[in-house]
C-alpha cells in the first residue's frame, strides 16, 4: 500500500477507506429534509460565511467551487433576503466583503438542529463501541477540517 492510501507510515489508517466513508456520510448527510428549502449552494456560501467570517467575493468563488458571475447573482439574491450583506473591505476601499446577517446565521443554526433531530435516532441504533468510537473520533476529525480550511481546500 502506497502512503497516499495509508497516509503516514506510522499509522494503520487507510485514506482510501476515510474517504469512502466521508463520502457515504456526506451523501446521506447533505440530503436530509430540512424545514427551509435552500440550495445546498446556498447553504454551502452561508455556513462559509458563519464558519469563516467575511469574505471578498473572489475567496467566495474558491471556496465555493462556482463561477464569478453565478456567486455573485447568489449574493445578490443572499442580500435581497437579508441573509447576508455586502460592505465595504476596511483594507481596500475598492472592495466588499460579503458579511452573514443575523438572519442568515439562524438558518444555518435550523439547519444543523434538523439535521441533529435526524441523526439522534440513528446514533440511537448504535453499539455503544460505535458510539465511543466516534466520540473518539470527533477531534481528529475537526482537526483534519481545520488543516484543510489553512490549506484553502
Amino acid at each position: 500500500m502506497t502512503s497516499t492510501q495509508r497516509g503516514d507510515s506510522n499509522t494503520d489508517l487507510d485514506v482510501g477507506d476515510l474517504t469512502r466513508a466521508i463520502e457515504n456520510f456526506n451523501r446521506y448527510y447533505i440530503r436530509l429534509p430540512a424545514v427551509q428549502k435552500l440550495s445546498f449552494t446556498t447553504l454551502s456560501v452561508l455556513d462559509t460565511l458563519a464558519f469563516s467570517g467575511p469574505k471578498r467575493l473572489t475567496a467566495l468563488v474558491s471556496t465555493e467551487q462556482i463561477s464569478q458571475p453565478g456567486l455573485t447573482q447568489l449574493v445578490t439574491r443572499l442580500e435581497r433576503d437579508g441573509l447576508v450583506e455586502r460592505r465595504p473591505d476596511p483594507a481596500d476601499g475598492r472592495a466588499v466583503l460579503v458579511h452573514i446577517t443575523d438572519s442568515g446565521r439562524r438558518i444555518g443554526q435550523a439547519r444543523h438542529e434538523d439535521r441533529g433531530r435526524y441523526l439522534i435516532p440513528l446514533i440511537d441504533r448504535l453499539a455503544p463501541a460505535e458510539r465511543q468510537a466516534i466520540a473518539a473520533a470527533l477531534p481528529a476529525l475537526t482537526r483534519l477540517a481545520e488543516l484543510g480550511a489553512e490549506a484553502g481546500r
